[in-house]
């Protein structure tokens, strides 16, 4: 099994909080951390109709046969566990980490949770493979383009498969539609909203507009903002805001797009190999999107919010592709070639000038395989991107 850095937070969350949901998008590994942080707690999937059944008849008398606590696996199918939950926590001693819940549909799993345990759970949201947990394990693709090309879904790395990813991102799309989307939308809509995933994908890095994308769908702007909201909550995407601190300056205030996993992305683009990558209009974005994906695995992987933005001033004197306001503030700029191309560090220097009184570091992230740091500003290598945000 490749370690999961989500590990460390996982343990921290439980031993404060009796209910710990680990949230994700599918296939992202959400079970198998569950099991292997908690090797010695029981584990139930109401998956199985049976345990399920079970469960649903009467939901208290069966978390009683779990003293000790226990790993419920799709808790979502059972909707009356959570009061059962609710009534079992408030009524006995607090016992940190006792009851650890899991589920391929977010959406269920944390409306439930948040409805019925608030105050009580934590939440943990784990994201596929970043490039630090493939290169500790030894795993790493030879290119950065064999990376961005694959994906870094779990299955995809599991020696005892032996997926073509092609065929394995048709078929998870297939299965979100059909389990996840199917629930939140009507489903005489599942073609439209397949197009309106394929749209979206060809503006991931872009800075959003929900007006031209749904000229493109052809559906009306209240549904693009519906329809987003279920792209977001399932992780299939994320939006990095506009930083805060204009500077006294004109600044653009509307959010960007990125997708979550970059193998998704390239599939929805109709890309058909790594070598028609390289050669796409589309090479920038996507490369961009793979590195904004890893930050983002960083902090959710620590348990943390993202507290990632990006800056463009409105005259676009001043531009930098993402801000991370963490320990240390760092302004860093993302380019998709493999030469370092030091010169291309002026935006990210000028904009650390401009918050001179404050510790903000330039960064400069690219694909060849060599991080120096030249002058005051940092080039790091795709390889080293994970031991960069350490």
């Amino acid at each position: 099994m490749i370690h999961r850095i989500a590990e460390d937070a996982l343990k921290r969350l439980a031993s404060q909080f009796p209910v710990v949901g680990v949230t994700g998008p599918r296939q992202s590994g959400k079970t198998t951390l569950a099991k292997a942080v908690f090797p010695d707690k029981k584990y139930v999937t109401f998956d199985d109709r049976p345990m399920r059944e079970l469960a649903s008849s009467n939901p208290r008398d069966f978390l009683m046969a779990f003293p000790d606590g226990v790993i419920i696996d799709e808790a979502q199918k059972v909707p009356g566990i959570f009061d059962a939950l609710k009534m079992e926590v408030d009524g006995k001693p607090t016992e940190p980490g006792k009851y650890i819940l899991t589920g391929s549909s977010q959406f269920r799993l944390q409306s439930n949770m948040t409805d019925s345990l608030a105050g009580r759970a934590a939440f943990l949201k784990l994201l596929p493979f970043s490039v630090s947990e493939l290169k500790t394990a030894g795993i790493m693709p030879q290119t950065a383009y064999d990376m961005i090309y694959n994906g870094q879904y779990p299955p995809l790395y599991d020696p005892d498969k032996h997926f073509i990813p092609e065929d394995w991102y048709e078929s998870y799309i297939d299965t979100y539609l059909d389990l996840d989307v199917r629930d939140q939308i009507n489903a005489t809509n599942l073609s439209t909203f397949r197009r309106f995933i394929q749209v979206c994908a060809v503006h991931s890095g872009e800075i959003f507009s929900m007006e031209k994308i749904g000229r493109e769908v052809g559906v009306s702007g209240p549904t693009i903002k519906n329809w987003l909201s279920v792209l977001e909550a399932s992780f299939i995407v994320h939006f990095l805001e506009p930083d805060s601190n204009n500077l006294g300056k004109s600044i653009i205030k509307t959010p960007k797009l990125y997708f979550v996993d970059t193998g998704l992305l390239c599939h929805l683009l109709r890309l058909e190999g790594k070598d028609e990558l390289i050669l796409s209009r589309q090479k920038g974005a996507v490369v961009e999107t793979f590195a904004v994906s890893e930050f983002l695995k960083h902090r959710m992987n620590q348990g943390k919010k993202a507290n990632l933005t990006y800056y463009r001033t409105s005259k676009g004197e001043i531009e930098v592709d993402m801000i991370a306001d963490w320990r240390h503030t760092f302004a860093v700029e993302i380019k998709s070639s493999t030469d370092p191309e030091t010169g291309k560090a002026s935006k990210v220097r000028k904009y650390a000038a401009e918050r001179s009184k404050e510790d903000v570091r330039s960064a400069v992230f690219y694909l060849g395989d060599l991080s120096m740091k030249v002058g005051e500003t940092q080039f790091i290598s795709w390889r080293d991107w994970g031991d960069f945000l350490k």
